[in-house]
């Protein structure tokens, strides 16, 4: 279980890693309610406003929440089983990384609707590699 309190307050980026054992639709109309594979996907955000990085993570693992973001959907219908937190950091360094280590965008737009440079923020790890290429993601 993810402690709360074990993440930082500081601004910066953030890593939620979700496993889907079985296909999901997310009914997301603007995304055209994607259907994710199985698979384990890593959602790179950023939280610069009150309370950093623990603020916006714990609003994202809250069951009770109104979906006012891409990744409440999926959060919301799926079980986060890996946090990782980048203070100072950009989320889209982390996208970076993931996809130089052989990850894909399965929903182009997923995320990244305020973003120039990433294609999405949702990644689709390769398979086999779960975790181990974000953890370098700024260095």
């Amino acid at each position: 279980m993810i402690d709360a309190d074990d993440l930082p307050v500081e601004a910066g980026a953030y890593g939620l890693t979700f496993r889907l054992d079985g296909p999901m639709i997310l009914p997301i109309a603007t995304l055209r309610k994607p259907v994710l594979a199985a698979g384990d996907y890593v959602y790179a955000g950023s939280a610069f406003g009150p309370g950093g990085i623990r603020a916006r993570v714990t609003r994202h693992l809250r069951a009770d929440k109104k979906p006012h973001w891409h990744i409440d959907h999926l959060s919301a219908r799926a079980w986060c089983i890996d946090v990782r937190t980048y203070p100072g950091e950009r989320e889209c360094a982390l996208v970076a990384d993931m996809l130089a280590e052989g990850a894909e965008v399965p929903v182009p737009g997923f995320g990244s609707s305020d973003c120039r440079d990433c294609a999405a923020q949702l990644v689709l790890l390769a398979a086999g590699n779960q975790n181990s290429n974000i953890a370098n993601a700024t260095e």
